[in-house]
C-alpha cells in the first residue's frame, strides 16, 4: 500500500505517485467512496500519450461513467489488469492493489501544480461546505 501523504493529487480525484518520470496514477480514497460500487474499467492504451489534465480512462460505478485525468503529461507504460478484471479493487484497495495505469512523465515538474495531501484534505474540506 502506498504512503497517500506522498502522493500528489488533482482536484478531479486521481493521485499521482511519481518517482523521478515514473508515476502510477490511481483514484483517492474520497472518489472511491463518492463513486460507490466500481463495476467497470475501459484502461488507456498502452503507448498512447497525453497532456496533464488529458481524459485518458474511464471508471464505470452504479451510478455513473467518469473520466480519469493525466496527472502529468506523459506514456502510458502499463496498466493495471488486475483492477480491469476486478474493478472492485478501486474500492477496496485504492491507494494498493487499485491503481489504474503507470506512465512514464514527458514533464514531471507538472507534479508541482498537484496537491500534497495536507491541500487535498482542505480541498476536501472547502468543497464539502459548498
Amino acid at each position: 500500500m502506498l504512503d497517500d501523504k506522498k502522493l500528489k493529487f488533482m482536484k478531479s480525484h486521481e493521485w499521482l505517485d511519481l518517482e523521478g518520470s515514473a508515476g502510477t496514477v490511481g483514484l483517492s480514497d474520497h472518489a472511491q467512496k463518492e463513486i460507490t460500487d466500481v463495476v467497470f474499467i475501459e484502461p488507456p492504451k498502452v503507448g498512447r500519450r497525453g497532456a496533464q489534465g488529458e481524459p485518458c480512462c474511464v471508471v464505470e460505478s452504479g451510478k455513473a461513467a467518469f473520466d480519469i485525468y493525466a496527472p502529468v503529461s506523459g506514456e502510458i507504460v502499463a496498466v493495471n489488469a488486475d483492477a480491469v478484471k476486478d474493478p472492485a479493487l478501486l474500492n477496496c484497495e485504492p491507494y494498493g492493489k487499485g491503481w489504474l495505469f503507470k506512465l512514464k512523465a514527458s514533464a514531471p515538474a507538472e507534479a508541482a501544480k498537484l496537491m500534497d495531501h495536507n491541500a487535498y484534505e482542505q480541498f476536501l474540506r472547502s468543497e464539502a461546505k459548498r
